[in-house]
């Protein structure tokens, strides 16, 4: 009998969607349906490159896969523009939800910035609440088909704007009504997390949970404005922390032991071993990190993603979507990638898993039950393994 789970090796035919999943990086401008899209253009009368549902989700993929976060963000005009109403909160929250779960989550935080939805006249409030409704209104939908989610709101701050303090306000107005935590999102170089520093002040004074869009279009200095001005208890994305670990093969080890020419030697600087040693979890994208260029210094393709290093070095890390949509990805999908670059088996995905459950906003006695959940429906997944190969020696 095989004690390991299945998956010891990449199987196309595995549905990676059977997977509990949460997802603590994930956009809801970055998370529309097309046909959604389509249909709310419509109805406000912007004009988008093709209403072609399939058309259109090809050219976001295509658009944002330029190699420039800048780029990149330059998508979400479209999908901002359609999220204006309270009835387009509404909706579009309500099927992020649905989808989150189609996908196996059953934990998320969904990230959006309140400020970018204000042109027709709603508060800041108003949007807050109606993105709540939509949140409620999926939750429920999904609980009656039998599954379960739970899923809160990061309220954002764009770094590049001045309504930092404002939008911390906002957020503990509403922290006993959805909302879960704080994040900066936007251009990263240039508007570090210290011209906020006044709402980060607010909300460490008020016990706050924060995270922070830091290592992704900057590198070290971001990550440590980050922690020092933003307290952030996770990076999102974070991947740039890698700059602070340097390999070198060969050489001698601590003992004075000769080590194999193939064998490195990994030494970490004092940001990675700050982050690491902390357990400060990192929100990593995949998908999202090679099109937007996070990862380019390390190399191309998903091969030289530094994540594997950082996974392997002991970093909290952790797995999202960062925006479904641009990316053309889902969790499952983001696994799937993983695996079949880095011979990943149910036991990593497992661990990446609970590690994301452990640095989840929530109470303790919430986030206990979610890593009880969730090693009980992968050992069930190991039962059917066992059951499985015992068939098969019968069968032999």
């Amino acid at each position: 009998m095989t004690e390991e789970l299945i998956l010891t090796a990449y199987d196309p035919e595995f549905d990676f969607r059977s997977l509990p999943k949460v997802s603590l990086h994930d956009h809801l401008d970055g998370g529309l349906r097309p046909a959604t899209i389509v249909e709310l253009a419509a109805e406000v009368g912007h004009e988008l490159p093709t209403t072609d549902p399939v058309a259109l989700g090809e050219w976001f993929r295509a658009s944002a896969d330029s190699g420039s976060l800048e780029r990149y963000l330059e998508t979400f005009d479209h999908t901002l523009a359609v999220m204006q109403t309270r009835e387009a909160l509404i909706r579009v929250a309500r099927e992020f939800v649905q989808d989150l779960a189609d996908d196996g989550v059953i934990y998320g935080e969904v990230r959006w910035a309140p400020e970018q939805h204000l042109s027709r006249g709603l508060s800041l409030d108003d949007v807050v609440e109606a993105v709540q409704q939509g949140l409620t209104e999926g939750v429920e939908a999904v609980k009656e088909t039998g599954r379960p989610i739970q899923v809160g709101q990061l309220i954002t701050a764009m770094r590049h704007a001045d309504r930092g303090v404002e939008i911390a306000e906002l957020a503990l107005r509403h922290r006993s009504r959805g909302v879960v935590g704080f994040d900066i999102a936007g251009a990263e170089a240039g508007f570090p997390p210290a011209r906020l520093k006044e709402a980060f002040d607010l909300l460490a004074q008020n016990m706050f949970p924060t995270t922070v869009h830091a290592g992704e279009a900057a590198g070290l200095d971001s990550i440590v404005d980050a922690i020092v001005t933003g307290r952030a208890q996770r990076l999102g994305h974070g991947v740039r922390i890698a700059e602070d670990i340097e390999i070198e093969f060969g050489g001698t080890d601590d003992d004075g032991q000769d080590v194999d020419e193939d064998t490195g030697l990994v030494t970490l600087g004092p940001v990675a071993n700050w982050v690491r040693d902390r357990g400060i979890a990192l929100e990593i994208c995949p998908s999202s990190n090679l099109q937007t260029g996070a990862t380019a210094e390390f190399g191309e393709g998903i091969e030289s993603h530094p994540i594997d290093l950082l996974y392997q070095t002991g970093f909290t890390v952790t797995i999202s979507p960062d925006n479904r949509l641009m990316s053309g990805t889902t969790l499952s999908d983001e696994f799937e990638l993983l695996v079949e670059a880095f011979d990943y088996d149910l036991d990593d995905l497992l661990e990446f898993t609970l590690n994301a459950a452990e640095a989840a906003f929530l109470p303790l006695e919430e986030r206990e039950l979610l890593v009880e959940y969730i090693n009980d429906a992968y050992a069930e997944l190991g039962d059917e393994d066992d059951e499985e190969y015992e068939d098969g020696e019968d069968q032999d």
